[in-house]
């Protein structure tokens, strides 16, 4: 009896240990054919997709945004945004307060008034002092004339100097006769210097007088009131202090969300100084960070797959390769690294490729700067 039960559990026991041998070996040839499977599936991924791809999760969205800076200075009236809001190109975001830039608006438009009356009475002078050149010529002429009546007068004078020299041997005319004959012509010699003297002080008078006049003349040559240069002038002034007063007003320079407001009411910003963002959100790129080693099939304009962590796998953006940085991270670094140097280790840098993203998918699902995107270059179409 003893021996027949132990017959049966020998053989319930061998039968137990090959089940288990039988169960373990299917699971290894399982587990094998597994293996088997995923690495087939890899190599296919591998060799026929994932060849003509280039992907990396090191990408970020990214834009140019705008500052917004005063060009005039002045004390804060009014703040119309906040952190967040939407604008539009145009809209008001900040008021300054413009109580100075009036003031020298009206200034500037006295001293425009004034230019052209400066003007005008310079014309006005030309009409005076080409009076005084006509007085000078006529100073000229009455010397001239002068001068040849007292060149009469000394012929004169000297003929009859002559005569009584002459009745003044035998004795026919006084000696005293003889000495006004003298007299007359020294006087008669006296008036013609006198006369030529007029003539070169109103010859010098009339050179003033027309020299007087040039000069006047060219302060309006070639040019009415309005376009003197001394005008022109005080209204470029004028035209200025009303572009300052109009930059009083700060306005959005596009399309965006405001951020990074620093500026508050009653503050006196200074021209110049940012005062906050606007991030336009609809020319937003994406950064994708490649290794050096996978970018020698990328090219410009192959077309990308980018997925955000915002949005999930099931928001998929379509984009092409813009271009890529003029350089890797380290070598713009504030501190570059210096590899001429005996410590040195290799490490594989990143230079990143600008990704340009479909506009009409960047409306439908806005992105913001800075958010993480997973992107996979489509190499097929390389040429």
């Amino acid at each position: 009896m003893d021996a027949i039960t132990l017959d049966r559990n020998l053989s319930a026991s061998s039968d137990l240990t090959f089940s288990k041998r039988q169960k373990r070996k299917r699971l290894f040839l399982l587990f094998g054919g597994g293996l088997i499977l995923v690495a087939a599936g890899w190599w296919i991924w591998s060799t026929f997709i994932a060849a003509d791809t280039e992907s990396t999760e090191n990408a970020y969205a990214n834009v140019e945004v705008a500052q917004v800076t005063p060009l005039v200075g002045g004390p804060v009236k009014r703040v119309l945004v906040v952190n967040s809001q939407l604008v539009h190109a145009g809209d008001v975001l900040v008021v300054l307060d413009d109580t100075d830039l009036r003031l020298a608006v009206e200034q500037a438009e006295a001293a425009l008034g004034h230019a052209r009356r400066q003007v005008r009475q310079v014309q006005e002078n030309d009409a005076s002092l080409a009076g005084q050149e006509g007085v000078r010529d006529a100073d000229e002429a009455t010397a001239r004339a002068d001068l040849a009546r007292a060149q009469a007068d000394l012929d004169k004078a000297q003929l009859d100097e002559r005569r009584r020299q002459t009745l003044a041997g035998p004795g026919a005319i006084s000696q005293q006769e003889y000495s006004d004959a003298q007299t007359a012509v020294r006087q008669a010699k006296a008036a013609v210097a006198q006369a030529r003297a007029r003539i070169a002080a109103a010859e010098a008078a009339r050179a003033a007088a027309g020299g007087a006049r040039r000069a006047n003349r060219a302060l309006i040559a070639d040019a009415t009131i309005d376009t003197n240069p001394e005008v022109l002038a005080a209204r470029a002034k004028l035209d200025q202090a009303r572009v300052d007063l109009a930059r009083a007003v700060i306005r959005a320079p596009v399309d965006g969300v405001v951020d990074q407001r620093r500026v508050a009411v009653g503050q006196r910003v200074q021209a110049g100084v940012p005062v906050m963002v606007v991030v336009p959100v609809e020319g937003i790129y994406v950064d994708a960070n490649l290794k050096e080693v996978q970018l020698g099939r990328v090219r410009p304009g192959q077309p990308v797959r980018l997925t955000s962590d915002l949005y999930g796998s099931g928001v998929v953006y379509h984009g092409h390769v813009a271009g890529f940085a003029g350089g890797t991270g380290s070598a713009f670094a504030a501190i570059p690294a210096q590899n001429a140097t005996g410590n040195w280790i290799k490490v594989v840098q990143r230079l990143p490729v600008r990704i340009r993203l479909d506009p009409a998918e960047l409306r439908a699902h806005p992105l913001r700067v800075g958010l993480s995107m997973h992107a996979t270059i489509d190499l097929s179409g390389e040429r």
